[in-house]
């Protein structure tokens, strides 16, 4: 009794996924096809993409690399220049690890010797506060150069 009932569930399921399939293997997911009305319609190419040219990571041998000021190591990113901002003071320690605070500005970058909590400093840089960080204090403060004073 129980071999047919089963033969029965299986054949069913069978059933059931075999609709699923839509057998021919065509994507049934895109656009209808639409047929043409006219029997001289020629179809047109499909569109190419053109490929992305990649630089290279390195410049060639015997290339010689773009002249420009030399920065120090922790130093800023870009030259200093107009629209910079000179903030003076003593450096405070944020309530996250690491975070570094000079008259309500988080200093971001600049050289780790020199910037320390309890330092008396001058810093040059630009207030960027839409600038993402785990600080959450004081508005961001990319540090261009920075000295003790």
């Amino acid at each position: 009794m129980r071999t047919p009932r089963m033969a029965f569930v299986v054949l069913a399921a069978g059933v059931a996924l075999a609709g699923c399939g839509g057998g021919d293997g065509a994507d049934v997911t895109g656009p209808p096809a639409t047929p043409t009305s006219s029997p001289t319609a020629s179809a047109t190419p499909p569109a190419t993409v053109p490929s992305a040219t990649v630089a290279p990571s390195a410049p060639p041998a015997g290339s010689v690399p773009p002249s420009g000021p030399k920065l120090p190591a922790g130093g800023p990113k870009v030259p200093p220049g107009a629209g910079a901002t000179e903030l003076t003071g003593t450096v405070e320690s944020g309530v996250e690890p690491g975070c570094l605070l000079l008259d309500g500005h988080q200093l971001v970058g600049g050289p780790k010797d020199v910037l320390v909590a309890g330092a008396r400093v001058s810093v040059t840089g630009r207030a960027q506060p839409d600038l993402m960080s785990t600080c959450q204090q004081g508005v961001p403060f990319v540090v261009e150069s920075a000295r003790r004073s």
